[in-house]
């Protein structure tokens, strides 16, 4: 009995040493796996520098003046923020629910890991924060091969273990909100609240807090635009763990469960936005720095992903405001234009033949993208040329928003070429800083940007710097008078092939006018005989130092505004009479600086004196009747007296501006583009409105004349600006420098009112 219970000792000994030894086994086994690891054995493992800098795609910001995100570049919208910006709330809320012992473990949860294995994940994951950040970092997605998927775990509680010795808790927080996809190119949580709420993330509300903590667990599956229910059942878990963990108290959680799932969701998109127009500007300015001005280490930065902050010279506010009264008025614009086009059989071309409406157009199908990828895939033209007059579904712009229907391409074409096209800039004379930039009426149905890719006929926007050459070189006086008779400039004179004998509008002549006069109501044959007295070289040489670098002729037309120029030029051009002679090249980026805060531009003013700041005052004065009484006069009422055509385009917008405003309308032949350029002490906006093609126009010069199609927009915009005293718009006279020694005192001459006239188009030359 013995000898067998002695054997039965030996043997079950024997069976003890052997379950320590495969125990001792598995145990040695498992840190050799993660030695490994470790080492790098089992795949690439991130070292030391890898940790202290991962390698994360973040987004470039478009900064305003006024310290608002305009837009972002980027591959991935990640825009990173401090431990200090992230709301108490939202750490409270992430710990709760993530991670209930992130403060107490060294990166991988003991007892978390152990539940996750026993129940299989059923009552909760083993994953702490740190190891979903590792995940994030290193190999994003986990793989579904279990095999892999235990390496990859492996791996994770690795370089958890390693991100604990080289960050701090709160690091490692701020980490990981800086990482996560929310969805909807929200990566991080500065784009998530942005883009789900339309704030920042220290101005989010505890429920909107809970909501973002929830998508955690899966932001695919949570998706509050597909699934909003089951992300507010997942919101309201987060308050339970809150509670739980003591961060409210059961009636907040209570309370707070029973609120409805609110979202502001404004996607950050290329196509959407604010300023989309002056961020495509930025881009192509960002794309030639960047090839100019390399890295260090030779290579270039990349906008998309190096984290550049660029600040610029716009203002948000006033950016907004340009914006809505662009939208005002060139609804109210449209509608009118629509109106007027069912009586035209060609619309919207208007003195077209069918045979130049058919060049028009091909011409128009060679330039879009579709007939330019058909060509680039190798299609035959005929083939191409079928494709245009094939009825398929498409989504078209509209002033109600965008519409689904079904045409051809071929008709698109002409459908999107029946909208009137603006261009807004406004900047500041002191700093040549561009305050607003406003392209267009839609950048993503319509790319092309008026303020700086189109020159166009500036018609009687020309005519102030004629009248400052004459003033500059005759020393004249807006009170000297001219007779407003036909005035004809003889062959021969200034390389006249043949004479030029310009014409009013409507034929009206008679009487002696002063030059205030004169230009207030842009009369055309007193402007033929001040460039007659000078000669158009004086004036071309300057606007050219007035930064115009758009083609001049030689030529004595060009005091009609025969020339095509750019809204960006002009604008910069008109700044010099406020700036009190002074040119300043307008700016729109300021500063650019790297991800570490590193300067790496900065702008240096680029300034000339062009005249005298005694002669551009008096350029100011005159311009200033333009608006007292002349073609800009509508500035100064409610409503034109019986204009029933104004009324019609502007109804429920009046203006009556009291305040000292200088300015000047345009209006080209057949009314094809209408300008106004204005501005008051320490803003200059000019406002340009016009068709793609220039047979897209109005047919009367009542609506197609720039104090209708353009100067609404610059006073929506202006009352605007006022309606906002922190924008410290001004308000009062232009200041009169020293030494003006020409007269300025009109008042023995009996200025007859002519807020009724409409303005003098240009004329056919």
């Amino acid at each position: 009995m013995k000898k067998k219970t002695s054997d039965k000792n030996t043997s079950f000994t024997s069976y003890v040493i052997k379950l320590w030894f495969l125990f001792f086994l598995a145990v040695g086994a498992v840190i050799f796996l993660f030695w490994m690891a470790a080492q790098g054995w089992l795949g690439h493992m991130p070292g030391f520098e890898e940790l202290e800098n991962p390698k994360t795609s973040l987004a470039t910001e478009i900064i305003s003046s006024d310290g608002q995100t305009l837009g972002k570049f980027f591959k991935q919208n990640r825009t990173p923020v401090t431990y200090e910006e992230l709301p108490p709330n939202l750490v409270n809320a992430l710990v709760s629910t993530e991670d209930e012992r992130f403060y107490d473990h060294p990166g991988i949860d003991a007892k978390s890991t152990v539940r996750a294995f026993v129940f299989l994940g059923k009552k909760g994951g083993g994953s702490t924060i740190t190891q979903q950040l590792a995940k994030l970092i290193f190999h994003k997605e986990g793989s579904k091969n279990i095999f892999e998927r235990i390496l990859q775990k492996i791996k994770e509680i690795v370089i958890a273990a390693r991100l604990e010795r080289q960050y701090t808790k709160d690091e490692i927080i701020t980490m990981y909100m800086n990482t996560y996809d929310w969805g909807h190119q929200a990566v991080g949580i500065r784009s998530a609240s942005r883009i789900y709420f339309g704030k920042e993330p220290q101005d989010l509300d505890l429920d909107e807090v809970a909501m973002l903590v929830g998508m955690l667990k899966n932001s695919s599956l949570y998706n509050p635009l597909k699934r909003p229910e089951l992300v507010k059942q997942r919101r309201n878990v987060v308050f339970k763990q809150m509670y739980r963990n003591g961060f409210i108290t059961e009636q907040e959680k209570d309370s707070l469960q029973k609120l409805p799932l609110r979202l502001n969701y404004s996607p950050e998109l290329h196509n959407t936005g604010i300023a989309t127009y002056f961020r495509e500007r930025v881009r192509r300015f960002m794309k030639k720095w960047a090839k100019e001005n390399p890295k260090p280490d030779g290579s270039y930065y990349n906008i998309y992903t190096d984290g550049l902050k660029i600040y610029t010279s716009v203002d948000s506010r006033l950016q907004r405001n340009a914006e809505l009264a662009v939208a005002e008025h060139m609804e109210n614009l449209q509608k009118e234009f629509f109106r007027q086009g069912k009586k035209n059989k060609t619309f919207p071309f208007v003195d077209l033949t069918e045979k130049q409406i058919k060049k028009l157009m091909d011409k128009a199908m060679r330039q879009s993208d579709r007939w330019k990828s058909m060509k680039k895939a190798g299609i035959q033209e005929d083939s191409i040329k079928k494709s245009f007059f094939v009825r398929q579904k498409m989504r078209i712009f509209s002033w109600n928003g965008d519409i689904d229907t079904v045409m051809t391409p071929y008709d698109s074409i002409r459908y999107y070429k029946s909208f009137l096209r603006t261009g807004l800039m406004s900047m500041e004379p002191s700093t040549g800083f561009i305050k607003a930039w406003v392209g267009g009426i839609d950048y993503k149905h319509f790319k092309y940007d008026h303020v700086d890719q189109g020159a166009r006929q500036v018609g009687s926007t020309f005519k102030p710097f004629v009248y400052a050459t004459a003033i500059a070189q005759k020393h004249l006086s807006p009170c000297d008078t001219f007779p407003n008779t036909p005035y004809t400039i003889k062959k021969g004179r200034w390389g006249l092939i043949k004479s030029w004998t310009p014409k009013n509008a409507g034929g009206q002549y008679g009487g002696w006018l002063t030059l205030k006069e004169a230009l207030a109501n842009s009369v055309n044959v007193i402007t033929a005989r001040l460039i007659d007295m000078v000669g158009p070289k004086p004036v071309i040489d300057l606007v050219k130092k007035m930064g115009i670098k758009s083609e001049i002729p030689y030529a004595p037309s060009i005091a009609l505004g025969t020339p095509d120029i750019k809204l960006y030029e002009m604008v910069g051009a008109f700044n010099t009479f406020a700036n009190q002679g002074q040119y300043i090249q307008p700016v729109f980026i300021l500063r650019i600086e790297d991800k570490n805060g590193r300067i790496l531009y900065e702008y240096k003013p680029v300034t000339r004196d062009v005249l005298s700041p005694q002669i551009s005052y008096v350029v100011t004065n005159l311009l200033e009747g333009v608006t007292q009484y002349g073609s800009g006069s509508r500035l100064r009422h409610s409503f034109m007296k019986n204009s029933p055509v104004y009324k019609r385009v502007v109804t429920g917008y009046p203006y009556a501006f009291k305040n000292p405003i200088a300015g000047k309308t345009g209006t080209t032949q057949n009314q094809s583009d209408g300008w106004f350029i204005g501005y008051v002490p320490n803003l200059v906006t000019g406002v340009w409105v016009g068709g793609e093609d220039r047979s897209v126009h109005f047919k009367s010069i009542a609506y197609g004349q720039g104090a209708t199609m353009a100067l609404p927009i610059w006073a929506l915009y202006m009352k605007k600006n006022y309606a906002d005293k922190e924008l410290g718009i001004s308000n009062k006279a232009f200041k009169r420098p020293q030494g003006v020694d020409i007269n300025l005192d009109c008042s023995n001459k009996n200025n007859k009112s002519d807020s009724q006239e409409e303005e003098s188009p240009l004329e056919d030359l």
